[in-house]
């Protein structure tokens, strides 16, 4: 029987199709998840890293300080709906019925606000953490 906790679990899918993605930096990535609230959609964390899913073609030109858009066709570890706890990639917020995506200009905005919060640092070579596939 496979371990349920390990990232392997996880399936990758393809951004860009159904809904695109942006990664943020852990520490900038909860502030911006409290100021969200219940704005927020689901939300994926890998350790070093939390994914907002957008809708698709959302975050094309994104262009936002400590974040990583993932460009349509990049692949992102989506993990089984009920992991909630890591290690490796898990649901900080699950998705459901009406919370699945975050609209683009809330994330913006939340993440401009804990950007300043945090004075504007992001995790030391934040390169989108490891949700990406």
């Amino acid at each position: 029987m496979a371990d349920p906790d390990l990232p392997t679990a996880c399936e990758p899918r393809i951004v860009g199709a159904e809904w695109d993605a942006v990664g943020i930096p852990r520490s900038v990535g909860l502030l911006a998840l409290d100021i969200l609230g219940a704005r927020s959609g689901a939300v994926i964390e890998d350790g070093t890293a939390l994914y907002w899913l957008l809708p698709a073609g959302s975050a094309e030109g994104w262009g936002t300080a400590n974040t990583r858009a993932l460009s349509a066709g990049a692949t992102l570890a989506v993990p089984p709906a009920r992991r909630t706890v890591g290690p490796g990639p898990h649901w900080r917020i699950c998705p459901g019925d009406d919370r699945l995506l975050t609209p683009a200009a809330a994330l913006r905005a939340a993440v401009e606000d804990a950007s300043g919060q945090t004075g504007g640092q992001p995790a030391p070579n934040f390169s989108g953490g490891r949700a990406v596939l």
